[in-house]
């Protein structure tokens, strides 16, 4: 899908702004008024007074969200009770809203299901891998993956009886051999926003025998993506940061058609029986990517992010990426003008980052605590770094500047230093 002549407009209109050096406000406010998707922002219950720049941690409540939950709630609870199982297709939702998610990452229907979270369908995902690939010995993550992923990865290679081999990015290829039983990664970096790309790790794990499962939580509805395309055929990701499916929110499972039938979820749960219903006393797995349900789904959850996948199904991806990267070159120069001693941690093409711009330095953890008590909502991660989400659905070119002000006065008066920002929380 190519970029709508508006939205490709409002891209080069962003560039010739941002190749001043020295945008003003009048420049963001115009940038505002061609903005193509500056009507979703009003499809977003925002706080007045924040500026959120944490959407890829969790995403802000969508407007219509409540008026779901109350009618799943207090007419298909209160009133449909156990009958609304069937008539308002509560049983049916992991694979209705799997296929809605389908179409945000370059699926096909019936290879997406909803179900557990992240860290489980990952666990479901390095197991059922690896045990198609008997023959190897290793299982490959990265330094930089998010930890919960790689504790999930230490945990399956102990189960498998496998060797956990932890790599840096530069080394990835070179880890990667005929001895790798399987390999899972992130696609996105949660500090940098570093991206990987999928379909040229996944060509040279392929020429392997190698299969990769790829973690999208912080990809799904901020880049572009095309997993059919790229011979991706294993994959999870969350609901709960830019598809805005609300806190814990539950999460997705991807497998491509061709590879449902020989793979085999190492979880038997009631749900991913063939006929959950019979309540046989032996298990049989249902077809296709049914197998991979496990226990009950959690209802009102699911019929929330369903909302947020509704919203997304709405946008033009190409259109809301081209979005990102400009917030992107917004943000960066004038950070670099205003506060020099924040030193860029993210990459500067787009094609090798995602939706959140992150800055390293000392005191990063008391920076953010000072923005936070000033209205700017960004968050900290360890050891050195400040990093803000640059959601474009509800996020204005005319916060990127206010907040960097702010930043900005934030560093100069040596607010940030104040003791009762240093003290760690726990949640930042």
């Amino acid at each position: 899908m190519g970029v709508a002549p508006a939205a490709h407009f409002a891209a080069r209109r962003a560039a010739q702004v941002m190749a001043t050096n020295r945008p003003s406000l009048a420049d963001v406010r115009a940038l505002d008024a061609a903005d193509p998707l500056r009507d979703f922002r009003a499809r977003f219950d925002l706080p007045e007074g924040v500026i959120y720049l944490d959407g890829n941690s969790l995403g802000p409540l969508p407007s219509a969200t409540p008026q779901r939950i109350a009618d799943a709630v207090t007419v298909q609870w209160g009133r449909g009770l156990v009958t609304s199982w069937n008539e308002h297709d509560w049983i049916g939702a992991p694979q209705r809203v799997g296929d809605k998610i389908a179409s945000l990452i370059g699926a096909r229907a019936g290879e997406v299901v909803v179900a557990d979270s992240t860290s489980v369908n990952l666990y479901k995902l390095i197991l059922a891998a690896a045990r198609l690939n008997p023959q190897g010995t290793e299982l490959v993550t990265e330094a930089g993956n998010f930890p919960s992923d790689i504790y999930i990865a230490e945990g399956a290679a102990q189960t498998l009886g496998l060797t956990l081999r932890v790599a840096e990015c530069e080394a990835l290829l070179d880890t990667i051999t005929p001895q790798t039983a399987a390999v899972a990664l992130t696609q996105v970096n949660y500090r940098s926003g570093y991206r990987h790309d999928i379909a040229a790790l996944t060509r040279h794990a392929a020429s392997m025998g190698v299969p990769i499962i790829w973690d999208l939580s912080h990809s799904i509805g901020a880049v572009p993506l095309d997993l059919g395309v790229d011979g991706a055929e294993l994959a999870v990701g969350c609901g709960y940061k830019h598809l805005n499916g609300g806190p814990g929110a539950p999460a997705f499972l991807y497998v491509a058609k061709h590879l449902q039938e020989q793979i085999a979820s190492p979880i038997c749960g009631w749900l991913g029986h063939a006929a959950p219903f019979d309540f046989a006393g032996a298990y049989r797995p249902a077809p296709g990517i049914g197998k991979f349900l496990a226990g009950t789904p959690p209802m009102l959850s699911l019929l929330a992010l369903e909302g947020g996948v509704d919203l997304m199904l709405e946008v033009d991806m190409q259109a809301l990426f081209a979005k990102s990267a400009a917030l992107f070159d917004l943000f960066a120069t004038l950070v670099t003008a205003q506060c020099p001693e924040l030193l860029l941690a993210s990459p500067q093409d787009p094609a090798r980052r995602s939706g959140h711009i992150a800055f390293a330095h000392g005191g990063a953890y008391a920076i953010i605590q000072a923005l936070i008590a000033r209205g700017v909502i960004g968050d900290f991660r360890t050891p050195d770094i400040a990093r803000f989400g640059l959601t474009p659905l509800y996020t204005s070119f005319d916060d990127v500047y206010r907040a960097v002000a702010i930043l900005n006065d934030v560093m100069s008066s040596g607010a940030w230093q104040r003791p009762e920002f240093s003290t760690r929380r726990l949640v930042t």
